[in-house]
This record gives C-alpha cells, sequence and structure tokens, in this order.
C-alpha cells in the first residue's frame, strides 16, 4: 500500500520507483523550485478491478486536525484579548471547521454527486494555508510593539475591529494567491511494484517546518551555557508561581494589608535559594522552552525522518500558538527596561510574568498589595499601593 502523501518525487523518479509519470507533472517538476507534494487520492493494483479510494482518510486526518486545534484552543486561549494573533486562533479553528465540514460533504456525496473534487478542494485549502504564516507573524509582531504606544491605547472595541479586519484581510489574500495560482489536475502513476495510484499536487508549508527548525536549533544551544543550573532555576520558578496562586486566592475572598507569616517565609526562602539569579533574556527562553520544547522537538523529529504534511495540516493552532509566545518574549524583554513584567501584553501560556520576576528578584515589591478600605461598603473597593 502506498502512504497518503508523496514527497521528494523526483528522488523516486531518479531511482525508478515510478515507471511513468504524465507530462504536465514533469514541467511541473521542471519549472519550480519547491518540494513538491502529491496527495494519493485513488489507488490500485493492476490487472485488479479493485479500488481503494482514500477520501476518508484525509477526513479523518483533517478531523483529528479540529480536535487537536480545538484542545490546543481551550488551553492557550481561555481569556480571549483583542490581540491580532488571538483572532487568528480563532479564525484558525473556524477555518478547521469549515474545512472538516466541507470534506465531510465531499466524502458523503461521493465523486459523481459532488460538485467539487477532493482534489481540486485540498489544492486550493493547501495553498490558502500556505499563504498564512507569514503575514501572521509579522502583523503579530506590529501588533505587540505597538500595544504601548498611542496607536495601541484604544478601547478594546476599536482594537479589535482593527484586528478583525486584518485578520479578513490576511484570510483574503491567501484565497485570493490559491484562487489565481493553483490548478488542480488529477494524474496517474504508474509503479514498479505494479500499483497504479491518481494523484494530486498540494503545497506544502515550507515556512513552517524551518521556522521550527531554526527555533530549536537557537533554543538548544542558548541552553548549553547553562545547563546545569536549568532545574534549580525552574523549581524556584514554581515556588514563585505558588506564591502568586496563593495571592490571588487570598485577594479573591478579600485583599489583607499584610501578607501571613508563611508567606514571608516562603519569600525570604525565594530570596535566599535564587543567587545567581538568570539573565533576563534567559530568564524568558526558559519559560518558552519549559513549555514548547516537546511540540519542537517532535516537529523536528518529523522534519528529519522526512514526515511531511500539506500546509493545512502543518499550519495549526499548535504552530500559531508557539509563534505567539515568542513574538510575547522578544516584545517582552525589548521592552522590559522600561515597562517591567507588567505592560500591556496579554497574558501567555509560559507565564512569563514569573519568569520575569525570577530574574529580577522583586516578586515582593513588585506585586500589588491589596488594602481593603473600611469607609467603602462594597468589597470591590480596593487600594492598592
Amino acid at each position: 500500500m502506498l502512504q497518503l502523501f508523496l514527497k521528494h518525487l523526483d528522488t523516486e523518479l531518479s531511482t525508478g520507483a515510478v515507471t511513468e509519470m504524465p507530462p504536465e507533472l514533469t514541467e511541473t517538476l521542471s519549472t519550480r523550485n519547491s518540494v513538491k507534494m502529491l496527495a494519493i487520492m485513488k489507488q490500485w493494483e493492476d490487472g485488479s478491478g479493485c479500488q481503494t479510494d482514500n477520501t476518508e482518510k484525509y477526513l479523518a486526518l483533517l478531523l483529528f486536525k479540529l480536535g487537536l486545534d480545538a484542545v490546543v484552543f481551550y488551553l492557550c486561549c481561555r481569556k480571549l484579548h483583542a490581540s491580532f494573533l488571538s483572532l487568528c486562533s480563532m479564525s484558525l479553528l473556524l477555518a478547521d471547521v469549515l474545512v472538516a465540514c466541507c470534506m465531510a460533504a465531499v466524502w458523503f456525496f461521493g465523486a459523481e454527486r459532488s460538485p467539487v473534487s477532493a482534489c481540486l478542494f485540498l489544492a486550493h485549502t493547501s495553498a490558502t494555508f500556505g499563504a498564512l504564516p507569514l503575514p501572521m507573524m509579522c502583523l503579530g509582531l506590529l501588533d505587540y510593539c505597538i500595544e504601548d504606544t498611542n496607536i495601541g491605547r484604544q478601547s478594546t472595541f476599536c482594537k479589535f475591529l482593527r484586528n478583525m479586519v486584518l485578520t479578513l484581510l490576511v484570510w483574503t489574500q491567501a484565497v485570493i494567491y490559491s484562487l489565481s495560482s493553483v490548478k488542480a489536475k488529477m494524474m496517474e502513476l504508474d509503479y514498479m511494484t505494479g500499483i497504479k495510484a491518481v494523484v494530486c499536487e498540494v503545497e506544502e508549508s515550507t515556512l513552517v517546518p524551518y521556522f521550527i527548525l531554526g527555533l530549536f536549533t537557537t533554543v538548544f544551544f542558548t541552553m548549553l551555557p547553562f545547563c546545569s543550573r536549568i532545574t534549580q532555576w525552574v523549581k524556584e520558578a514554581g515556588r514563585i508561581s505558588e506564591l502568586r496562586e496563593e495571592q490571588e486566592n487570598q485577594g479573591s475572598d478579600l485583599f489583607i494589608s499584610a501578607p501571613s507569616t508563611e508567606t514571608k517565609s516562603s519569600k525570604e526562602y525565594y530570596l535566599e535559594t535564587t543567587q545567581p539569579r538568570p539573565p533576563l533574556w534567559f530568564s524568558l527562553t526558559l519559560g518558552f522552552t519549559t513549555i514548547w520544547m516537546p511540540y519542537l522537538i517532535v516537529s523536528v523529529a518529523c522534519l528529519v525522518l522526512g514526515y511531511g504534511a500539506p500546509a493545512y495540516i502543518t499550519v495549526n493552532l499548535l504552530w500559531l500558538e508557539c509563534t505567539n509566545s515568542l513574538l510575547v518574549v522578544v516584545v517582552l524583554w525589548l521592552k522590559s527596561k522600561w515597562l517591567g513584567p507588567y505592560s500591556q501584553l496579554p497574558e501567555n501560556v509560559c507565564l512569563l510574568h514569573v519568569y520575569w520576576h525570577l530574574s529580577k528578584g522583586r516578586w515582593q515589591q513588585q506585586l500589588p498589595t491589596g488594602v481593603f478600605n473600611p469607609s467603602k461598603r462594597k468589597r470591590s473597593t480596593l487600594l492598592y499601593v
């Protein structure tokens, strides 16, 4: 049985695995420099009347991606923000739902009754998703950079409206690129093993895998000089996070003007055991790595082993949230000298505020202390000092 996707077809041609190839595919291979990927729509053995339709397998793949993105959206986007990348995450999840529904309709009606073939649909979907990463990364970085400027100091509704328009523009240019560049045609390949396959060319996003490879390499070599102290710093970050949760739990009932004796001793222990402290840039990188290193390792392993996937699979919420965390790390580090940890950047799954305190050692001084004002009857009235 053949796999669902054929990658590096030029290698298979040179080894003689493919014996016959249509002229239009030869022209495609000779005129383009990008890596080719062919989606196998049907396959059968020579002389056998039984054909295997892979449409349901593509549907299962899209449903798996939809479920994965839904879980990532629930874990990483519990608080919806008006930021550009937050809206991109929502739009990507909605696009996954639409793609899965359309593919289910193509599978349900079959090739004869469906108005759109599975080949045409997958080709346009891969081209659309392949055009998303670069503008999303650039506009996401720009959105975080202007967050604390006069342009960024707008009402939440204005930010939401602005970023919604930008999100729609990103998807519009991706769809226009797909309609203008994709020419989906069914092609037949003959293998020396006696297996014939009907294939369709789909687009692979080259930016996503090589971006992940470069990010993994940078993070790995960044960690090497500090590898002996990483475990200690991660434990200290965990203690800071526990103190933060403890204070938030106390504040949810009633803010008090002075912390308890146990909290004081915990803070004193923290201040004694965090010497030497990590540099700010490394502390933020460590916060990013503790969350996203498993994803980077799996992605790099798939790239090294040659397990490629079309753009509508690789451009997912895992990649987008990882990129979002990276951009927040970079912008927070660049702005940390004059903004500190409490800038206007949205909260991130990496708990970067905790790792900021791990580097600066200002947890006790920087956190606001809630003081209950007895002159007011409303519990929500708090004075921060």
